[in-house]
């Protein structure tokens, strides 16, 4: 038979006080991750209407310019559209791709001004679990 000091029981005592709430918060909390709803993603194409600068009619022609889509990166919005749920960069062919739970969205450019103001129509979509939407978008530059 052991025989413990008094000062085991109350160090036991301190961390089971401790321990049983930080157990039970990611028992909870992992219960919790494995019954939320799978993800959808959204996917696309970013299409930049008059994307060159403007050239003068008597100057040389200069090579075309190369489209930046990062410059223009798209925002997903809430249905109220007053929260950002995440940012989305297209790739250098201007397709994008990006998981979202289920729920209904807004899909909108950011709207920057180095190059002048953007104009795009805000397109609505719905994410449904284990499923792609395919949500093209077209923006102007405002260039001519």
């Amino acid at each position: 038979m052991r025989i413990y000091p008094v000062y085991f029981f109350a160090i036991m005592s301190w961390f089971l006080k401790r321990l049983l709430p930080i157990f039970a918060f990611f028992l909870f909390a992992g219960s919790a991750l494995i019954n939320a709803a799978p993800q959808g993603f959204l996917e696309g194409h970013l299409k930049i209407l008059s994307a060159k600068e403007v050239e003068l009619a008597d100057a040389t022609s200069s090579e075309s310019t190369a489209i930046n889509y990062a410059d223009y990166p798209l925002i997903i919005l809430s249905k109220d559209r007053k929260t950002e749920v995440t940012r989305v960069t297209p790739d250098d062919s201007g397709k994008y791709r990006v998981a979202l739970p289920p729920g209904e969205y807004i899909l909108d450019v950011q709207r920057r001004r180095p190059k002048g103001h953007i104009r795009a129509r805000p397109q609505p979509f719905s994410v449904i679990s284990n499923n792609t939407v395919q949500v093209d978008m077209a923006i102007d530059t405002g260039v001519r």
